[in-house]
């Protein structure tokens, strides 16, 4: 007989369902994955590389190599489950493998699908919340709408989750200015929303205590910002000076990251706060920068 699930006095999920199955252990999946581990759960994530699975092996996650190793008893015993791996054109390509073991699995308690704000399409500045309807203009923002539809549909316990941009140690405008690869591209009302990984990491804990399945959720910081705002800022904090501006309409840009300035909208984040009882650890930029510059520099 499977062990039965218990419960702390504070609502934290014990004992054996303290397990989390990460696919695609990249940026935002190792920093949750931390949080766990700090918290005593087991995680294995999945890597395409044997060098990056050395690494996490080294932090505590049980590092698996996928595609390549088969995932489906674990996809049919796992408790807990990230998804954090970009779908293709075909679809989610861990749900296509393992469908019929996920289907089968009487254990599963949370599923995290981590989708993107760009699903909501360009609004003009606008603000938009999870019901506002869903009109990508990208072809990525497309394909990750049917994915969040193709695993809502499971009727599994999925909660999507639709992350702004991700920014954190090691990751920002902090790097961009170093290495020389920072630009300030001018496009006249762009907004773009942000959120630190550490938010992420409570927002997604938030919610495998209180698993509501189905719920769609926003992970936003409160202060959407021209881009040129928060590379101006950091460039302050590192004493630097910042690129000269380049127009929008005449920069030469790759397609995908002209894709980025193609869409504009403010993204709320009151379902986070209201239902998940997230609150947030840094609310707008200026807050997550100091704290980035502080601990790359401490």
């Amino acid at each position: 007989m499977a062990p039965l699930l218990r419960r702390s006095i504070d609502g934290n999920v014990t004992g054996m369902s303290k397990r989390l199955l990460s696919i695609g252990h990249g940026f935002t999946a190792q920093e949750f994955g931390r949080f766990l581990l700090s918290k005593g759960w087991r995680v294995t994530g999945t890597t395409r590389s044997e060098d990056k699975a050395a690494r996490l092996r080294e932090t505590g996650v049980e590092a698996v190599l996928w595609p390549g190793s088969d995932l489906a008893e674990m996809a049919q015993t796992a408790t807990h489950i990230l998804v954090s791996a970009a779908p293709d054109a075909d679809g989610d390509p861990f749900l296509n493998a393992y469908r019929e073991n996920l289907m089968a699995n009487r254990n599963l308690k949370w599923i995290g699908y981590l989708s993107t704000t760009g699903v909501y399409g360009d609004h003009g500045g606008a603000w938009v919340d999870e019901d506002t309807p869903v009109e990508p203009t990208t072809r990525r923002g497309q394909i990750r709408v049917a994915a969040e539809n193709a695993w809502l549909e499971t009727g599994l316990p999925v909660h999507i989750f639709r992350l702004a941009g991700i920014y954190g140690p090691g990751r920002g405008p902090f790097a961009k200015l170093r290495n020389g690869t920072a630009r300030i591209i001018r496009k006249p009302g762009q907004i773009f929303g942000r959120i630190h990984i550490a938010d992420i990491a409570q927002g997604l804990y938030a919610s495998i205590n209180a698993p509501d399945p189905g719920r769609i959720y926003n992970l936003s910081d409160d202060e959407p910002a021209p881009p040129e705002d928060i590379l101006g800022y950091a460039a302050g904090l590192l004493g630097m000076e910042l690129p000269e501006p380049e127009d929008f309409e005449t920069a030469d840009m790759s397609p995908m990251a002209r894709s980025f300035y193609s869409e504009c909208k403010r993204v709320r984040n009151d379902r986070m706060k209201n239902e998940l009882g997230v609150r947030l650890k840094y609310p707008g930029y200026k807050q997550a920068l100091d704290a980035i510059y502080a601990e790359e520099t401490g």
